[in-house]
């Protein structure tokens, strides 16, 4: 821990030049003794620090001396670097792209080779596979409403609602997962995540946040997470599953499966037997359907029942209409050129 007291002194010594002992000693909620006894320490290590009496008296930081980027390791700043290395880098590209190449300039000559070099062979890409970024045109109304620390409103879509309604919160924080943005805010004292893409219109209120308690954001971002993680009514499924098939089905999401794909043997005719649980059999219905005669579901014998009838209503909804004799009415108008 004195290793730790003696940095933040330093720090506290680089951003004020001069501070009062007893100062020191209050932000780091030690003795006046103790921050003398620690001034006298960084000074036999060879920082330019020393006390002086006195009305305009203190420690004093000679001045233009710092550190190597506030005493940062080479793995610290290196991950540092890799944000700023991304390959879309979000919302915050732009700010990690600037602050990136200030951390690499404030480095002494000697390190900024190793780091750069990491930089460059370290990729970070927040996007999924195969989703384009988010369209977010209320992220920056948020995030001044949190440099604010005040009571929003929202114009908010549920799910795939057409239309949007407002509610009053109280915002945590804003959390990034896997390219997705969150809100997380109390609403009528209850903490809860808004999609921020769905998030249609924000409305400041200048009254102040009054959250209802006085846990962090990342306290109630894990329990929200963690909430929503949890397996309800599992169901294990399994499956035959044709070999050219098998390594499509293993990515099925997790938001859909409780639990990895296990191979238990090979069929006789060569299809893969796996075995995995669901989070339902609606969720089972809807993933393993697509897959058609590729997949085929043995137990539990309802979801089998399942995809049997849902495959007829299939057939039953192609094999009765003539595609020429649709009804034109129910499509909907083709969009405008932009």
């Amino acid at each position: 821990m004195r290793s730790d007291r003696l940095l933040a002194t330093l720090l506290l010594l680089q951003t004020h030049g001069r501070l009062p002992a007893p100062e020191i000693a209050r932000r780091l909620e030690v003795s006046t003794r103790t921050v003398h006894r620690d001034v006298e320490a960084l000074s036999a290590a060879g920082v330019p620090v020393y006390c002086e009496r006195g009305r305009r008296g203190g420690v004093v930081l000679v001045e233009g001396y710092r550190t190597d980027v506030t005493g940062m390791t080479d793995e610290e700043v290196r991950a540092l670097v890799a944000l700023g290395s991304s390959a879309d880098g979000g919302v915050l590209g732009p700010a990690l792209a600037s602050a990136s190449r200030k951390l690499l300039a404030a480095l002494p000559e000697a390190r900024r080779p190793g780091v750069d070099r990491a930089r460059r062979r370290l990729l970070v890409e927040h996007q999924g596979w195969r989703r384009a970024p988010e369209d977010l045109p209320a992220l920056a109304g948020l995030d001044a409403a949190l440099v604010a620390d005040e009571r929003v409103r929202l114009r908010y879509a549920t799910g795939d609602a057409a239309t949007a309604t407002w509610r009053t919160v109280d915002p945590y924080g804003l959390v990034s997962k896997a390219g997705t943005w969150y809100l997380v805010a109390a609403h009528r004292g209850t903490p809860k995540m808004y999609r921020v893409s769905r998030v249609r219109e924000v409305a400041a209120t200048g009254v102040p946040a009054r959250r209802p308690d006085e846990r962090d954001l990342a306290e109630v971002w894990a329990e929200l997470r963690d909430r929503l993680e949890a397996p309800s009514a599992e169901v294990e499924v399994r499956v035959l599953v044709d070999p050219a098939w098998a390594g499509t089905l293993r990515r099925v999401p997790l938001a859909v499966l409780a639990g990895p794909w296990r191979t238990e043997n090979t069929a006789p005719d060569g299809r893969e037997h796996l075995v995995a649980p669901f989070r339902s059999l609606l969720a089972a219905r809807a993933a393993l359907l697509g897959y058609a005669e590729a997949v085929e579901v043995f137990e539990p014998p309802e979801l089998r029942d399942e995809m049997a009838a849902a495959a007829a209503r299939v057939v039953a909804l192609y094999a009765t209409r003539d595609p020429r004799q649709l009804d034109r009415s129910l499509l909907p108008e083709p969009r405008p050129p932009d």
